[in-house]
């Protein structure tokens, strides 16, 4: 088993070489020194004292009006007796205080010991590390000072300074595995900021009781580790994805909160020009995230809006063109999203969140994000606000963009490579569906995508139909992540078995599929789109499947034919997978799809067609959806397929919305 284990990582690193440049390996080892050189104590780590500079200081937040503490109150007592929720809604037990370094899944301790060195895949060692990263991101103390700023009860006080204390003495500066990651250090800073404002800062009566000051003290020493050790751990080069967002964002946030040190002023301006250079970067002309993965799309602008907001309260306000990357990411996920409020799983997704300002589960994020959006550039929403935007924004948060692209579209994203087709945008009856003909992923090892060129899915009337089957999980059996990345767990074509593009590990893929658009369609009520990709001309007998994707307003017709030439003999399989509670129904050739609200009749035709349905089938995995991290359920999977040195596949779906079913 172990010499298992050593093959599996030597391959590993291989791949991971093969995917540097010259200048990545000259970083990483670069890093390695450092990081033995801290663990020798060669590197000083020892925090200066803060130094109180109450003209730098920002102005402490004010409890906001109109909050109902009730709910607050309740999770509050929960989080009081050891109840904490993590990622998006899965409740745990961890004690209270806890043991910071305990896996709530596996309840595997981690060891106190540097941290530089710890292997974080470990499970034996460390348990699961997403789950103990998702603990200590301590988005759930945010709670326990929210219910304190609304009630003055003194337990809340006093439960939120044994939990902070707690991780004091528990989590030393270097020590451990909640100093593995600058991205957790990061996000754990932007939470604790905003405890800081929400307590009222340096001088909070939060300070004013029996050890208050002694606290305060060691809570700021920390401060400064984290962002010591943020400064010297950015994720570059192939790394340099969200996580350098993330990693930018807590120290800039930090900086304008705590700002008490000398090195303060030089941390932040590091941060911002980082921060303005990442978020251009980092998203396409036409605001798509170059990650590829809609979830992250979302955590990268959580940090680009909390940092904004930062940088607007304490007088070091951002560029417009920062700004202007934020509104077009916001664009194209409001353009995405269908008039169910449901967004495309496209890519990796792990329900990781910057902050969780209100009670209970994570809810629509997708629709709290838009929402602080629209607030700070002062879009009106017809609407009532939402806490989060209560607790995290105040006056000096708006944000007047001197130039808006007003005639842009909001169904063609082409340097992002994302189409929508349908009809009836934003209206009950709506038709929309989406066509995937962007890259793989981003950089060098496109960590977060998935093999799904040319994929499409479809809502109807609010209710989502053809779907993307999300991700699962990043640590759990390989055949369960390989499964949920690959091709075929999406709407679009597999060849020979094989997926389109080639993995090299969890978070990494050896060769990319390049998808290359061959005809861009009119509009998206006549749609006619062409697509091809190469991800099969690596094959002994190389092939280019061309896929093309029609729509017909008039008649409510979806056409879609995907064509396979060879000078041997393929494997061509085609994929269709339906939300959970869809009925399929096969007469032949024919496929009869009925949802709450609609009906699709498909007509399949092409050569000598086989089809097959699955349902929640485990070897090899076929037929799941994830609609949380660590989460699936079984889905409907249609897959039609042909073998032949010329095969071409056409699927042509029939809408119908039966008078009375449309909803939103």
């Amino acid at each position: 088993m172990a010499s298992q284990a050593n093959v599996g990582r030597a391959t590993w690193l291989v791949n991971r070489l093969r995917c540097m440049s010259i200048a990545e390996v000259v970083y990483r080892v670069e890093q390695t020194v450092v990081t033995q050189l801290t663990k020798r104590r060669f590197v000083p780590t020892t925090p200066p004292a803060a130094t109180r500079l109450i003209e730098k200081e920002p102005v402490a937040a004010p409890c906001p009006a109109g909050i109902n503490a009730a709910s607050y109150i309740q999770e509050t007592d929960d989080i009081l007796n050891g109840q904490v929720i993590l990622f998006a809604s899965r409740r745990f037990t961890v004690g209270s205080p806890p043991q910071w370094n305990r896996d709530p899944l596996t309840g595997v301790l981690g060891p106190t010991v540097f941290g530089g060195t710890l292997s974080i895949t470990n499970r034996e060692r460390v348990g699961d590390i997403k789950h103990v990263w998702e603990f200590n991101r301590h988005l759930h103390l945010v709670r326990l000072a929210q219910a304190f700023a609304l009630t003055s009860d003194e337990r809340y006080a006093n439960g939120l300074a044994a939990q902070i204390n707690s991780w004091l003495e528990q989590c030393p500066a270097l020590m451990g595995p909640n100093w593995t990651s600058s991205l957790e250090a990061g996000i754990r800073l932007i939470n604790w900021s905003l405890i800081w404002r929400i307590l009222g800062g340096w001088d909070a009566p939060f300070f004013n009781r029996a050890g208050g000051n002694s606290l305060r003290e060691r809570w700021l020493m920390s401060v400064f580790a984290h962002c010591q050790f943020i400064s010297r751990h950015f994720s570059r080069h192939s790394s340099a994805n969200n996580h350098l967002i993330g990693e930018l964002s807590g120290l800039f946030v930090a900086s304008c909160t705590w700002p008490y040190w000398p090195q303060c002023d030089s941390w932040a301006n590091a941060a911002k020009r980082g921060l303005e250079r990442e978020a251009v970067l980092q998203h396409s002309s036409d605001g798509v995230n170059r990650e590829q993965a809609f979830a992250y799309q979302i955590f990268a602008a959580e940090f680009l809006l909390v940092a904004g907001v930062a940088g607007q309260r304490s007088g070091d306000a951002f560029s417009q063109a920062y700004w202007q990357a934020i509104e077009g990411a916001l664009f194209f996920l409001k353009s995405v999203r269908d008039v169910g409020g449901h967004v495309p799983m496209v890519g990796d997704a792990d329900d990781g969140i910057v902050w969780r300002l209100e009670p209970g589960d994570t809810g629509d994020r997708a629709e709290m994000i838009l929402a602080i959006g629209d607030a700070v550039f002062g879009d009106s929403r017809g609407s009532e606000t939402p806490d989060t935007v209560k607790w995290l924004l105040d006056p000096s948060a708006r944000v007047d963009l001197a130039k808006r692209n007003g005639n842009r579209s909001n169904w063609q994203f082409p340097d992002g490579g994302y189409f929508m087709f349908g009809s009836h945008f934003g209206e009950p009856d709506e038709i929309k569906g989406m066509v995937d003909c962007g890259p793989l992923g981003y950089l060098g090892i496109a960590a977060h995508g998935h093999a799904d060129a040319l994929s499409v899915t479809l809502s109807v009337a609010g209710e989502e139909c053809l779907v993307d089957p999300g991700t699962f999980s990043y640590w759990n059996e390989l055949k369960w992540r390989d499964y949920f990345r690959g091709t075929s767990a999406h709407n679009t074509v597999r060849v020979d078995s094989l997926d389109q593009s080639v993995s090299g590990g969890r978070f990494m893929w050896t060769r990319k599929a390049k998808a290359k658009i061959e005809k861009m369609p009119d509009s998206p009520n006549e749609f006619g789109f062409a697509g091809s990709h190469d991800g099969y001309t690596r094959l002994s007998d190389p092939v280019r499947p061309l896929r093309r994707v029609q729509y017909d307003e008039a008649n409510k017709l979806l056409m879609v034919r995907d064509e396979v030439v060879g000078k041997q003999a393929h494997l061509v399989e085609q994929f269709w997978h339906f939300a959970p509670n869809i009925s399929v129904a096969l007469e032949g050739t024919r496929a009869v799809i009925t949802g709450e609200r609609f009906r699709l009749i498909a007509e399949f035709t092409g050569g000598d067609l086989a089809l097959e349905l699955t349902r929640g089938k485990d070897n090899p995995p076929s037929g799941w959806i994830s609609r949380s991290y660590e989460s699936k359920e079984p889905c409907t999977t249609l897959r039609v397929f042909a073998t032949a040195s010329k095969v071409s596949i056409g699927a042509l779906f029939k809408i119908e919305i039966p008078a009375g079913c449309a909803g939103g």
